[in-house]
């Protein structure tokens, strides 16, 4: 088992015990330890997430994966490959107004330091932030329109890294079914297709179903 390996499977068992958020429903949700360089960002668990005990367990999910089928990668490789982590890792709880509640800047910043320490054990290539929550801890987003579509760069733990954004694939919403989204959508997708990081995740699962064929 590598060093990085060991250090995430460490960290990970910590993130688990965490209880800083008051409100926040527990459990925590975690994927699995991918150390492919890429990792996604979604915005926090639903209410379906702590009975399943994985992110993106849903309906939400189901269309996600749709999306990274399409350029290669199927549900199961990308949990294995590729690092799940997000804004806050409980679920927030309900709105008594409707709808799940929006984490608070407080509960933000406790998760952000857990994602820090990731970023620094991983040392990922690409980041995937999935929804507006998620892209605007990165970079200012006024409109999806304005940052869909486009490959940008942050500096995350002194390393340049790339990032592209994807808007969040909720059943609620239209704006990826619809113009301009639909085709902002596909151009994200595209991006993240060519990337090199991207590419050695589409590798591994390769790699897998030949070994799996072999063996038969």
């Amino acid at each position: 088992m590598s060093d990085s390996l060991q250090a995430l499977l460490a960290h990970q068992e910590q993130l688990r015990a965490c209880t800083q958020c008051p409100e926040m429903v527990q459990p925590v949700i975690i994927g699995n330890p991918g150390l492919s360089g890429v990792i996604s960002i979604g915005q926090a668990p639903g209410e379906r997430e702590p009975q399943l005990g994985r992110p993106f367990a849903w309906t939400a999910g189901k269309q996600l994966f749709k999306w990274f089928e399409s350029i290669g990668v199927d549900e199961e490789s990308y949990r294995e490959q590729v690092y799940m982590a997000a804004v806050c890792r409980c679920f927030p709880g309900k709105n008594p107004k409707g709808g799940d509640r929006v984490p608070d800047k407080t509960e933000i910043a406790n998760c952000k330091a857990w994602l820090d320490r990731e970023y620094e054990i991983i040392q990922p290539k690409l980041l995937i932030p999935i929804g507006k929550l998620a892209i605007a801890q990165m970079m200012k987003v006024s409109k999806l329109a304005d940052v869909v579509g486009q490959q940008h760069q942050i500096e995350v733990s002194g390393q340049a890294v790339d990032v592209i954004p994807l808007p969040h694939p909720s059943g609620l919403s239209t704006w990826h079914r619809m113009s301009p989204g639909k085709e902002l959508l596909q151009q994200a997708l595209d991006l993240i297709d060519q990337h090199p990081a991207w590419q050695v995740v589409k590798q591994a699962r390769k790699s897998q179903g030949q070994s799996e064929g072999q063996s038969e």
